[in-house]
């Protein structure tokens, strides 16, 4: 395993002050299995003092010093350095009360999450793996280091990152620490929004996150209790072969990596449970429950913190999964003109999910193929379907007569005449419709004002 020049380097001056060095964590593990880390960390024998005095004239910052942290600014990358240490207490069950600087490489490791996280590596001594967490990188397998009981309760965020891990790198989560994330899903009351929100949502877009959810859906459910009925409702409808939950962690399966995506389809049936009636053969019917999703939707996306770009995005897709794009070129047109092509193309990959989510008309994803299809042929023409693209404009509008909403309102009208073939895109054919609209209008108040 080759250390960058930066990483090597800072090692190396450390050392050279007499204090063991050793880059740790997320950076071996990703190393040891062939994929580029994210950023590096190191841990040393060097207190925070020590540290300080090292990379006196270096850039640093000393924002984490008081935990035994300093961050080395380099053009590679800002690089984390902290001292051995191990932690003591979690009070709020997400933060060590106490941080206790020990002297050793070995000990830190202890004190640690997962065992392929408790490694560490130095260019002379090579691994330092007292947990056997390259054996179990090697294996795919998730173990804790230690008590796993202890390690949740310690912090409760390592119950989701076991998730995730699970979701994005395809790990299968050793017995004894699975049972103990089961055991403590009631922890995770303890952690911040915007936390939740970043392990859920890289949970979402992993590679195997439909085996994931599947397999960890009570604390999906736990973290997201708004979807707790979602597990086990029965859908007793021959358009639906699985379960409520079932069906949306399939779909979520279905639609590009992409965190609106991932999180509309999760959330796009969530208000199903809520609005579920059997009728007299025994079939399950769901009215209304678009809306109804959209608003317990809604619920999650504020608590969670999401950004209101984001949140504008699910809510219209979750609202909007069960209407139609358009059987022909004008309902094309027509949808293009209230959401645009890229909310478009977002309900026809969520359109997509679903109906692979359903697994019951495969049929339907031909008919989806050609609503895509007969998109981009009205693109390709460069069909009208928005003001941008009418051949008239307001100054146009403002040279028959009209000023204030009433040009607007005539831009509008010409624009849903051209989307319904009523008349043509042209300049000439929209202003002789505009006159003969005016003329009607005129006509329509003196028949009422003679009628008076």
């Amino acid at each position: 395993m080759r250390l960058p020049e930066h990483v090597a380097a800072a090692i190396m001056r450390l050392e050279a002050a007499g204090f063991e060095t050793w880059a740790v964590g997320g950076c071996v593990r990703d190393s040891l299995r062939g994929a580029p880390p994210h950023d590096w960390d190191l841990c040393t024998a060097a207190r925070p003092e020590e540290m300080r005095v090292v990379f006196a004239g270096a850039r640093v910052l000393e924002t984490g010093l008081k935990h035994g942290t300093l961050t080395l600014l380099t053009e590679e990358g800002p690089l984390e350095i902290t001292t051995f240490r191990a932690d003591a207490g979690y009070s709020d069950g997400r933060h060590p009360d106490t941080v206790l600087f020990v002297p050793e490489v070995r000990a830190d490791l202890a004190r640690r999450d997962f065992t392929v996280g408790a490694m560490a590596w130095h260019p002379q001594r090579g691994l330092c793996d007292p947990f056997g967490g390259r054996d179990d990188l090697k294996n795919g397998i998730l173990r804790a280091v230690g008590d796993p009981d202890a390690r949740f309760q310690e912090d409760a965020l390592r119950i989701l990152r076991a998730v995730r891990f699970a979701a994005q790198l395809g790990f299968t989560v050793e017995p004894r620490t699975a049972a103990a994330m089961h055991r403590q899903t009631g922890r995770l009351e303890c952690i911040a929004a915007e936390r939740v929100r970043a392990e859920l949502t890289d949970t979402l877009c992993g590679r195997f996150a439909q085996r994931a959810l599947m397999g960890f859906s009570d604390i999906f459910a736990a973290a997201l209790p708004e979807l707790r009925p979602m597990l086990g409702c029965a859908q007793q409808n021959p358009h639906h072969r699985y379960d409520v939950w079932e069906h949306s962690v399939r779909a979520v399966g279905q639609v590009p990596a992409e965190p609106v995506l991932r999180w509309s389809m999760l959330l796009h049936d969530c208000g199903k449970p809520a609005c579920k009636t059997v009728d007299a053969n025994g079939v399950g019917h769901f009215y209304g429950h678009p809306k109804a999703s959209r608003e317990i939707a809604a619920g999650i996306l504020r608590r969670l913190r999401f950004s209101g770009e984001d949140t504008a995005r699910i809510l219209l897709l979750v609202e909007q999964h069960d209407l139609p794009l358009g059987d022909n070129g004008r309902q094309v047109r027509r949808r293009l003109s209230q959401i645009g092509e890229a909310r478009f193309r977002d309900l026809l990959a969520i359109k997509k999910g679903d109906a692979v989510g359903q697994g019951t008309h495969p049929e339907d994803i031909a008919w989806l193929h050609a609503i895509e299809k007969r998109l981009n042929g009205v693109l390709a023409a460069e069909d009208c379907f928005s003001l941008r693209r009418l051949a008239v404009d307001g100054n146009d509008i403002k040279t028959l007569g009209l000023s204030g909403p009433a040009v607007g309102e005539m831009l509008r009208a010409l624009l849903d005449a051209v989307i319904e073939e009523q008349a043509a895109n042209t300049r000439e054919a929209l202003l002789a419709l505009a006159r003969a609209r005016m003329e009607e209008r005129h006509d329509e108040q003196r028949t009422v004002y003679r009628d008076l």
